[in-house]
C-alpha cells in the first residue's frame, strides 16, 4: 500500500526557513493569536519571526550551541511556540517534556538528553516547576545535570523558585540580544540543514521505559506538510491547538503546520470543553482537531448551544477507536464540514495513514485511511502493520538494541499494532498486538468490541482488556465510562453484547469507571487498567 494522493514536496526542509518563508509570504497576517485568561497576545508573522530571532540571540548568549539539546517543560502557550523555533534555529534540539511529569521524571529526560537548557514554566497548576526540578535532584541541579541555564516562564506570577544553575526569564533571555548576537543567530540558521537533528520526542512508554525517538528537520517538516495538504490548510484558516505541544499531534500536526501554511496558532494550555467552545466562537476557529474524547465532552457540554461553532470546517481525529455515531455527531450536531481520521506513531512523526476530506462517515470511523504521500505500507507477520518512508524515524536516542529490533530485516518499521488493509487501500487497525487476548483459541480484537459498545445508549467510552480465566485462558473485562443521567447496568450491557456479539468475543465483566487513565495523545493506558 502507497500514498494514493500525492501532494508537492515541502517548499523548505527546516523549521527556520519555514519561519522565515511565512514571514516573507504572511508578514501582516495573524501568526499567533495567545488569548488565555489573564492575557491576550497577537503577533503577526514578521513579529513572530522577529520574538524567535531574538530568544535564539539570547540562547546564544548563553551558550547554547548547534547540536546542543534544550527540554521544554511547560503548557500551550506562545512562549513554547518561540521556544523550540528558537531553539531550532540556532541549530540545536528541542526536547518536549510532558507536563504531566513529574519533577524526578523530568529530571530524567535532561540527564538522558545531556541538555545544556531547560525552558520551564514557573508556577503552573499550583505547582512550582523549576522547584520541583531542583528538589528532585537533591538541591543540586548543576551537579546532576549539564544543564546551564533555566528559562522561566512565568504564566501564574509569583514564580521565585531558584536553582544552583542560572535562572532567567523569558523575556529577560530575549533581552541579551544584541545586533551581534542576531547576526550570529541569522547565520546559524543559515547553516541548519534538513539532514540536521530537530527533535527528540520520548514515547509515552506504555509498555515499559520511554524510548527517545531522534528525528531529523527534513522528516518533521515533511510529516507536518503532508498533514496540512491534506487538511487543505491555508493562510485564512485558524487552528485552535487543544493537543499538547509536547506531543507530536500538537506540535507537528499542530503548530508547525501553521508555519507552513500560514494558519494561525490558537494555544489552549489547559483543556476545557467550555473555554474550547468559547475560543472557538470568540476566534472564529475553523480547524480543531483532537482526540475522539475531546469531541464527546464537546458534544456533551450542556451550554454548547450559547457558542457559535459556525466558523468551524474540518476536524482530525484519532489514537482510539472512533464511534461511527461519533463522526456523524460531530458533523451534524458540531456543524463540521469535513471529519478526518488518521494513524501514525512518534515514530513515525505521527504520520503513518489519513483519511480524506471527501471520505464518507463510516471510512472514517471504521479505517484510518490511506498512506500518506511519503510513505508505504504493509501487514507483515501476525497481521502486524509495518510501515517504511520520508516519515519514519532515525533511531532511539542511544539505543542501537532497540532501534534494531523495531525494524524487519528489509527495512520496514513494526509498529506494534495489528491490522488489515481493505480492496480500496484503507488501513483498518483491529489492534494493538498486546492487546489481542485469545479466549478458547479465539483471537479477539478489544477495538471491536469497543466499537460495538459504543452504539449502546449510555456508553461515553469504553475500554476491553483480556483477563485471566482458568478454563478459557483469558474472557473480555469492559470498563466503561456512563453518560452522567445514564441509569446504565451491567445487566443491559450483557443484554446489548449478546445481542451484537459473537459468544467468544462478549466480556464476561463489565466494571463501570468515572474516567480512563491516558497518555499525551489521548490514548487509554490499557496497562493501567490491567
Amino acid at each position: 500500500m502507497t500514498d494514493s494522493a500525492p501532494v508537492a514536496n515541502p517548499p523548505v526542509e527546516t523549521t527556520p526557513a519555514a519561519l522565515r518563508r511565512a514571514a516573507e509570504l504572511w508578514p501582516d497576517r495573524d501568526a499567533i493569536a495567545d488569548v488565555q485568561p489573564g492575557h491576550d497576545t497577537r503577533w503577526t508573522w514578521a513579529q513572530l519571526l522577529e520574538q524567535v530571532r531574538t530568544f535564539a540571540a539570547g540562547l546564544l548568549a548563553r551558550g547554547v550551541e548547534a547540536g546542543d539539546r534544550v527540554v521544554i517543560w511547560a503548557p500551550n502557550t506562545r512562549h513554547w511556540v518561540v521556544a523550540a523555533l528558537g531553539v531550532q534555529y540556532v541549530g540545536a534540539t528541542v526536547v518536549p517534556a510532558n507536563t504531566r511529569y513529574t519533577g524526578s521524571e523530568t529530571l530524567e529526560l535532561i540527564q538522558r538528553t545531556n541538555a545544556v537548557a531547560a525552558v520551564v514554566a514557573g508556577t503552573f497548576l499550583g505547582s512550582e516547576r523549576i522547584h520541583e526540578l531542583s528538589a528532585a535532584a537533591g538541591g543540586s541541579l548543576a551537579g546532576a545535570t549539564g544543564l546551564k541555564t533555566l528559562i522561566r516562564i512565568p504564566l501564574d506570577g509569583g514564580d521565585s523558585a531558584t536553582a544552583d544553575v542560572d535562572v532567567v526569564d523569558f523575556s529577560d533571555l530575549q533581552a541579551l540580544a544584541t545586533d551581534s548576537l542576531l547576526d550570529r543567530a541569522d547565520a546559524r540558521a543559515d547553516a541548519v540543514t534538513g539532514a540536521d537533528v530537530a527533535d527528540i520526542l520520548f514515547t509515552s512508554g506504555t509498555t515499559g521505559r520511554s524510548k527517545g525517538v531522534v528525528a531529523l528537520h527534513s522528516q518533521t517538516v515533511a510529516g507536518a506538510h503532508a498533514w496540512g495538504s491534506n487538511g487543505e490548510l491555508g493562510e485564512d484558516d485558524r487552528y485552535l491547538i487543544v493537543n499538547p505541544f509536547f506531543h507530536s499531534f500538537g506540535y507537528k500536526a499542530g503548530f508547525l503546520v501553521c508555519v507552513l501554511f500560514g494558519a494561525t496558532i490558537i494555544p489552549l494550555a489547559v483543556y476545557s470543553p467550555t473555554e474550547t467552545l468559547r475560543l472557538v466562537h470568540d476566534e472564529r476557529a475553523t480547524v480543531l482537531p483532537g482526540a475522539p474524547t475531546i469531541f464527546q465532552t464537546l458534544l456533551d457540554e450542556p451550554r454548547r448551544g450559547e457558542f457559535d461553532l459556525s466558523s468551524l470546517r474540518l476536524a482530525v481525529t484519532g489514537a482510539s477507536v472512533v464511534p461511527v455515531v461519533l463522526v456523524e455527531r460531530m458533523q451534524s450536531d458540531l456543524g463540521l464540514e469535513s471529519v478526518i481520521t488518521a494513524y501514525g506513531q512518534t515514530e513515525t512523526m505521527g504520520f503513518i495513514t489519513t483519511c480524506r476530506p471527501t471520505d464518507d462517515a463510516v471510512t472514517v470511523a471504521t479505517t484510518c485511511g490511506r498512506a500518506y504521500p511519503g510513505m508505504e505500507v504493509r501487514i507483515g507477520d501476525k497481521g502486524e502493520i509495518l510501515t517504511r518512508g520520508e516519515m519514519v524515524m532515525q533511531g532511539y536516542l542511544d539505543d542501537p538494541e532497540n532501534t534494531a529490533a523495531a525494524f524487519t530485516d528489509d527495512g520496514w518499521l513494526r509498529t506494534g499494532d495489528v491490522g488489515e488493509i481493505d480492496a480500496d487501500g484503507n488501513l483498518r487497525i483491529t489492534d494493538r498486538l498486546k492487546d489481542m487476548y485469545i479466549t478458547g483459541g479465539f483471537n479477539v480484537y478489544p477495538a471491536e468490541i469497543e466499537q460495538t459498545l459504543a452504539r449502546l445508549d449510555g456508553v461515553v467510552e469504553s475500554a476491553v482488556i483480556g483477563v485471566p480465566d482458568e478454563r478459557m485462558g483469558e474472557v473480555g473485562k469492559a470498563f466503561i465510562v456512563r453518560r452522567e443521567d445514564s441509569g446504565l447496568t451491567e445487566e443491559a450491557v450483557h443484554e446489548f453484547a449478546a445481542e451484537h456479539l459473537a459468544n467468544f468475543k462478549r466480556p464476561r465483566s463489565v466494571e463501570f469507571v468515572e474516567s480512563f487513565p491516558r497518555n499525551a495523545s489521548g490514548k487509554i493506558l490499557k496497562t493501567d487498567l490491567r
